[in-house]
């Protein structure tokens, strides 16, 4: 089960990355190329990084991984202390990603300039994150976690894992990465290509 569980985590992170780097790329592209994106794809990409890692993903690593890591060591705690504080700060930097889109779509003189610095914080934040817990807290779980351990862990992060976890929520974060893919354009997604706009009030 340890490979099972380790496959959704490592899964989950890769899809955060997409995301992460999607976003990078998208504002990139309109700083290069002087355009105006296409806002519904930044808002379904925020939502995504709001929905799925603050209300699933950390919440599940937090009450399984973290939990059962600190019961079997303390060789973790300072990672652990470290790791739950990136999480409990996660809902504010999201926040700010969605103050500063609101101010670039409203057309603010200063607009892209501040969406682009909130989207390259939290980008580096996030890809940051996940790097150590790859890279640190996963070497330490597969050194002192249990085969029971690793079922439990396995179970959680599945599926209908968790009746605490909607699976709804589950749900509609999936649809909402397929949505990404469609209205993002390549190489990103699948969705058109976007002509040159120019930008207004930026």
């Amino acid at each position: 089960m340890l490979n099972s569980a380790l496959s959704i985590i490592h899964d989950e992170h890769r899809s955060l990355a997409a995301v992460a780097h999607g976003l990078r790329y998208l504002v990139r592209e309109s700083r290069t190329k002087n355009t105006r994106p296409d806002f519904r794809v930044l808002w379904a990409m925020i939502s995504y990084l709001e929905e799925f890692p603050e209300k699933l993903h950390h919440p599940k690593e937090n009450i399984y991984l973290f939990a059962r890591l600190r019961q079997r060591t303390h060789e973790a705690d300072k990672v652990l202390a470290e790791l739950e504080r990136q999480h409990g700060a996660g809902a504010q930097h999201v926040l700010d990603l969605e103050l500063a889109l609101g101010h670039y779509e409203a057309g603010m003189p200063d607009g892209l300039e501040t969406f682009s610095v909130a989207v390259e914080k939290f980008a580096d934040e996030i890809l940051r994150h996940m790097a150590f817990e790859e890279s640190i807290l996963i070497p330490l779980a597969r050194k002192h976690l249990t085969a029971e351990d690793w079922v439990e862990i396995g179970a959680a992060f599945s599926e209908n894992g968790d009746p605490r976890f909607d699976a709804e929520a589950d749900h509609e974060c999936r649809d909402l990465f397929s949505r990404i893919v469609n209205l993002a354009p390549p190489p990103i997604g699948v969705g058109p290509v976007r002509t040159r706009e120019p930008k207004s009030g930026n």
